[in-house]
């Protein structure tokens, strides 16, 4: 196994300078640190990562902790944060948890092993553990945002976003339009609804006429549940805009089974853009997200406050607009 030692005799410099150089030591000039990394490289060095934390360093670790993987947003995260961490010279740790038990867990866990900065999705409600836990872990919260984990994020305007989606389907002449999406306990969930309603008020239909069904947001069996409920009903939607990737799909699935064209049966706007919404009967009008550009974004940030030393926690938000793509689902309304 190849040693510090060895690769000092080659680069011609000391046991320590080696440790400082790969450590990037600002006592260390570049030229050396250059040269020893190039002579570690050659020789097939790997670091001692448990030498590395016990001279107080951090591990190359960037977290990530997501809520669900099949949801093609967060696939394509993870993806894009993979690529980001691989630039850097960084190694991405994926960590799954929907509940706050676990993602507590999952937080000491990398607060263990000295990660250098952490990408979160964070669930309801953090447990005092993982709060405390944060404060010592450089972080970014992805997508949702809770208050109480810190003012740094990177999100989608939901609010907005749902907004244009409802005005479409308003501007089409529908007027029943039922909104399916996650509940209000998340910011996502919050902020999405809010928009359905503020688009609704803005052409004069009341909260007593809007249909809202509120549930898990990666339930496929809510969505499921959802829409056959609203097309069993004698005062069915005219339209239905979705406000998640996987209610969207189990909608999506529900139609085709059996037979249901849309607009014909009813006109949908749907969440994402996953490539088979395209195919999807006349192809599906739905919301586009930015979501690699913003989990980009997000990365780079998080490599920059750890580039500079932050130690403090950023009052930094930021959050992309969606774009309306309108396809053959949507038609203007016909009933009376």
């Amino acid at each position: 196994m190849v040693t510090t030692k060895d690769v000092a005799e080659v680069a011609k410099v000391s046991v320590s300078t080696v440790g400082r150089a790969l450590a990037d030591d600002p006592r260390i000039s570049e030229q050396t640190k250059t040269r020893v990394k190039q002579v570690a490289t050659q020789l097939g060095y790997v670091e001692n990562l448990p030498a590395r934390l016990m001279r107080g360093g951090r591990s190359n670790l960037i977290g990530l902790m997501l809520p669900d993987i099949r949801n093609a947003f967060y696939a394509t995260i993870a993806e894009a944060l993979s690529d980001c961490c691989s630039a850097k010279g960084h190694q991405l740790a994926l960590s799954l948890a929907n509940d706050p038990q676990t993602e507590a867990r999952h937080i000491k866990e990398l607060v263990s092993a000295r990660a250098a900065g952490m990408v979160i999705v964070p669930s309801v409600h953090p447990t005092r553990e993982s709060l405390a836990l944060l404060k010592n872990l450089p972080h970014v919260q992805l997508l949702r945002r809770a208050a109480s984990i810190g003012a740094a994020s990177f999100g989608i305007n939901d609010e907005a976003s749902i907004h244009e989606g409802t005005r479409h389907l308003l501007e089409l002449g529908h007027r029943r339009i039922a909104y399916v999406g996650g509940t209000e306990e998340l910011s996502t969930g919050r902020d999405r609804v809010a928009g359905y309603r503020r688009a609704m008020r803005e052409f004069g239909i009341g909260a007593d006429q809007m249909i809202e069904i509120l549930g898990p947001a990666s339930s496929p069996e809510f969505g499921t549940q959802a829409i056959a409920d609203l097309l069993a009903s004698p005062d069915r939607p005219t339209a239905v805009l979705v406000s998640t990737v996987r209610i969207t799909q189990a909608i999506l699935e529900y139609l085709h089974e059996r037979g249901m064209a849309s607009p014909e049966t009813l006109s949908v706007v749907g969440f994402g853009d996953s490539p088979e919404f395209k195919w999807w009967g006349p192809g599906l009008t739905t919301l586009r997200m930015p979501i690699e550009e913003l989990a980009t974004s997000c990365a780079l940030w998080l490599f920059h406050q750890l580039e500079v030393g932050a130690t403090t926690d950023p009052k930094y938000h930021s959050t992309v607009p969606a774009t309306l793509i309108v396809r053959g689902s949507t038609a203007p309304c016909v009933s009376p």
